[in-house]
């Protein structure tokens, strides 16, 4: 049975992104793989932060925005509960690790996922059980 991988905020961004060619040809791989696989693991959190970014930032128009949350939701979707935020203040504190992102690590973590996918953490790390993986280093 393969593994189930956490997709971070920016893996969904780069593959919309139309100013890193090569960050977004990575980035619909990963996607296309997992979503394949069934390994794929989201979480309420993740989707927000991509609404934010595709609206302030990419400036996607908000039907595009509501087909790529239609896509989002065929991956299992964690709802960030309070015992998931006081797992990543539990994280922030012990590890030094930013909030969002042990928020993040936290729902990966209790979720069962071996990896998580993410260009903004520190790749190599093992927290909490969770290796973090940059899919985009060279």
């Amino acid at each position: 049975m393969p593994t189930r991988t956490f997709i971070d905020t920016n893996v969904l961004v780069y593959a919309k992104a139309a100013d890193a060619p090569a960050k977004k040809q990575v980035a619909l791989a990963l996607r296309t793989q997992h979503y394949l696989d069934t390994t794929g693991v989201l979480s309420t959190q993740v989707l927000q932060e991509y609404c934010n970014v595709a609206v302030k930032k990419l400036k996607l128009p908000i039907q595009h925005i509501r087909a790529q949350l239609e896509l989002c939701e065929q991956f299992e979707v964690i709802q960030v509960t309070p015992t998931i935020i006081r797992c990543g203040l539990d994280l922030h504190q012990t590890r030094s690790i930013a909030f969002y992102d042990a928020v993040i690590l936290a729902s990966a973590h209790i979720a069962g996922c071996a990896t998580v996918l993410s260009e903004g953490m520190h790749a190599g790390e093992v927290v909490g059980g969770v290796r973090i993986v940059n899919p985009f280093a060279v």
